[in-house]
């Protein structure tokens, strides 16, 4: 799906919320309702406000790593970005050139074989295309030193040249972020859920809102390309399942926070719509033709108008919506990307 639509660049969000001005926290970034054709505009903090008690928020715990991390091949400076780590140990990495102002730009993958050197004496060597689709991402094996280790030593949070500077790994944090147990994460920030506060969540739980943590762990986007998702690592747990499935038999609404929450509940549910635990892997791409059986509404962020995450938003709430909706975006001036407003799709 591609929209008939231009963002100019000005509407790309340079800086979080909470450093825009004074007096501001992360909840301060605008809220456009979507509701079929129809849109509101509103701030986030009015949220409480546009649900109702016994609507359910399922939310992605899966904490940002500070996934890029400087190397050399040969004498020329990369900078590696770690994606998502495999079962054999392996990480899926994709190699960018640095473009002098802090952030990348792409380099041509491979080949098979190259060795990176990496800060504290360790080295990697790309093994494998990640996938038949491309050569920009590879399967890598570190040696000299724990992926986890070299992260959090040396790494910093992934950049896109949109942003006006480095922004300390707190910053690309959620609320609902938990560290897991064997340092893997997500390479990019989950970002629908940035704009919660802890304030704002206790609000939500006093109204009756429920929320339902699920995990998937996202990998690295492609800035220049916009390609379909690949596999990545999912949990969605017991609990989680049975509060979902409560929802829907009840008069709740389940709305996912995030395309990768939409991705996560998707993968655990069954044809007959019941969700049941799940952990592991998922290769589910959502489109409007194979829909969705669990999710009733989405509150996402402002997607480019090329990326595949609008096939998934189209699922939940029908091309003619999503046209309306961004559309009353760029008029109204709402800003895109990770630390720009965001977008909640109703019935």
């Amino acid at each position: 799906m591609t929209l008939a639509l231009r963002v100019p660049e000005e509407l790309s969000a340079r800086l979080p919320a909470e450093q825009r001005g004074p007096g501001l926290d992360r909840d301060g970034v605008r809220l456009l309702v979507s509701r079929g054709t129809e849109v509101s505009h509103h701030g986030f903090r009015e949220l409480p406000g546009l649900l109702r008690a016994g609507d359910l928020l399922v939310v992605n715990t899966s904490a940002t790593l500070a996934a890029a991390v400087d190397g050399r091949v040969g004498d020329a400076p990369v900078v590696v970005h770690f994606s998502t780590r495999g079962d054999d140990g392996r990480w899926v990495v994709e190699l960018r050139e640095p473009d002098g102002r802090g952030t990348t730009r792409a380099r041509a993958g491979g080949p098979e074989g190259t060795e990176v050197r990496l800060p504290g004496g360790a080295r990697l060597v790309l093994e494998e295309p990640s996938s038949a689709r491309g050569e920009r991402l590879w399967w890598a094996r570190v040696s000299g030193a724990e992926v986890p280790v070299v992260l959090r030593e040396y790494g910093r949070p992934i950049r896109y040249s949109y942003t006006e500077r480095d922004q300390p790994l707190s910053v690309y944090q959620t609320v609902f972020a938990l560290p897991s147990a064997d340092g893997t994460g997500s390479a990019e920030m989950p970002s629908a859920a940035r704009p919660f506060t802890a304030r704002l969540v206790a609000e939500l739980v006093s109204r009756g809102v429920q929320f339902a943590p699920v995990t998937l762990h996202t990998g690295v986007a492609s800035a220049e390309s916009h390609e379909p998702p690949y596999p990545e690592r999912f949990s969605v747990p017991e609990a989680s399942a049975r509060l979902i499935n409560a929802a829907r038999a009840g008069d709740g609404r389940v709305v996912a926070v995030g395309t990768t929450a939409v991705r996560a509940v998707e993968s655990a549910a069954g044809a007959d719509g019941v969700v049941r635990a799940r952990a592991g892997w998922t290769d589910l791409v959502v489109t409007p033709e194979r829909g969705v059986r669990v999710v009733d509404g989405l509150l996402t962020g402002l997607h480019e108008p090329e990326a595949s995450h609008l096939l998934m938003l189209e699922a939940v709430a029908g091309r003619a919506a999503i046209d309306r909706g961004y559309e009353a975006a760029v008029l109204g001036r709402y800003l895109w990307h990770e630390f720009g407003d965001v977008h909640l799709l109703l019935p």
